[in-house]
């Protein structure tokens, strides 16, 4: 296939090639359990003599082969790569038992030899990690005791190490928080994938849409009107989501009265949400909202206009636990504004100028929210997956490596 060609693909541009990693490395496989008994796996890379280790995790991706890996390790630096219990399913990931794996390797990390110990997170992973640098930070009875459905976790119970720095790399304002900009607010039946209100359609000529690759433009009055749209179409989600938790919480209140196995099974029965249409942030196509270096389309490809109404996209489908936790911009715990002044340890962000997430003025609120008083903050050019800003172009990833290494070497031993 030639690169002309692999342009043309609706998701080109969300997958960099890796640089070959050093030929000494070492590598292990360790599988963890967790405070509430469950199993997660991660893979640790080491290099002769290195005394720092940086994890990386994502709530819900596989970052084994993550582009920053031999970056790293090409540098002197462990690195631990994890998965949550939700890798590759997300359909019932709930943040707060996601932050019982990222304990379970924290406390791996702090058994081993490592002076330091450095969390790193891309993307979802931003939020993830300031989630629990939040809660590790907390008295253990000040923590999270219910998810936002109501279920109980037992953060006080678990050991969570803090981490000696953190670093974000292209870090968006949390899955829920990023969902509330992406869904399509003219979406009038939740059952049927093609309806749509025209009025709030943001792929219609007559609402200021220009067909790809030419730029839309949007008045200002349809902006506000398909923002505040939106919020009520979550808050709409959010109300069918607890409706679903109600239902199952009679189900187990009346098991325990009866004992009747059908009653049971009513508690146990899955209840879905189908979610269609998430990919509609109106600045994937107007570029003149939040301006930065980011091409034309979305994190899902290059026409938002069609992947919009396909199978890939954020919180096509959860259940009421995992909406309310993960999805919802409105209910989740995990946002990354609100979590941040709870990092309060030595701080790295690096914003990437052609990001298709996290835009400058996201940025500059999640840099100003953090707790520490010693946050950096650059910016390097590249895409959300650290892509090239042009063609022939360093990849960001490359850029953001040599920030990464540069501060990580001023402050802890590689």
């Amino acid at each position: 296939m030639s690169v002309a060609d692999a342009g043309a693909r609706l998701g080109a541009g969300r997958y960099i090639d890796s640089a070959e990693q050093p030929s000494e490395t070492a590598t292990s496989v360790h599988e963890l359990t967790t405070a509430d008994g469950a199993k997660v796996s991660g893979v640790l890379r080491t290099v002769p003599s290195a005394r720092t280790v940086v994890a990386l995790m994502h709530p819900r991706q596989d970052l084994t082969h993550h582009v920053l890996v031999p970056e790293l390790l090409a540098r002197g630096f462990a690195v631990w790569t994890q998965g949550t219990r939700s890798v590759n399913n997300d359909l019932s990931l709930v943040h707060e038992q996601a932050l019982l794996d990222v304990a379970a390797g924290q406390v791996f990390l702090r058994d081993n030899v490592f002076d330091s110990v450095i969390t790193l997170g891309h993307s979802g992973g931003g939020t993830l990690f300031s989630f629990y640098h939040q809660q590790a930070g907390l008295a253990p009875g000040e923590r999270l005791a219910v998810t936002p459905a109501g279920r109980p976790v037992d953060l006080a119970g678990a050991d969570m190490p803090l981490p000696d720095g953190a670093l974000f790399m292209a870090p968006h304002p949390g899955q829920g928080e990023l969902l509330l900009r992406l869904i399509d607010p003219s979406v009038v039946d939740e059952s049927d994938p093609l309806s749509v209100d025209p009025a709030l359609n943001a792929f219609d000529p007559a609402n200021g849409f220009v067909d790809a690759p030419g730029a839309s433009s949007y008045a200002p009055e349809f902006i506000e009107r398909y923002r505040a749209a939106q919020r009520a179409r979550v808050e709409r989600l959010d109300a069918v989501a607890r409706g679903y938790v109600a239902e199952s919480a009679d189900a187990r209140a009346r098991f325990k009265k009866s004992g009747d196995p059908s009653d049971r099974r009513a508690a146990l029965a899955p209840r879905v949400l189908t979610v269609y249409r998430t990919d509609a942030d109106l600045r994937f196509v107007d570029p003149s909202l939040s301006p930065n270096d980011r091409p034309y389309g979305s994190l899902f490809g290059r026409r938002p206009d069609l992947t919009n109404y396909g199978l890939v996209g954020f919180g096509r489908l959860s259940t009421a636990d995992a909406w309310l936790s993960t999805w919802s911009g409105l209910s989740s715990n995990a946002a990354f504004v609100r979590c941040a002044p709870g990092v309060q340890v030595p701080t790295l962000f690096v914003e990437l100028t052609g990001d298709q997430a996290c835009f400058p003025d996201d940025a500059a609120e999640m840099v100003a929210a953090f707790g520490s008083d010693d946050v950096t903050h650059v910016r390097v050019e590249g895409t959300h997956f650290g892509g090239p800003i042009r063609e022939g172009a360093p990849t960001g990833a490359s850029l953001a490596a040599a920030e990464i290494g540069g501060w990580l070497g001023e402050r802890f031993e590689s």
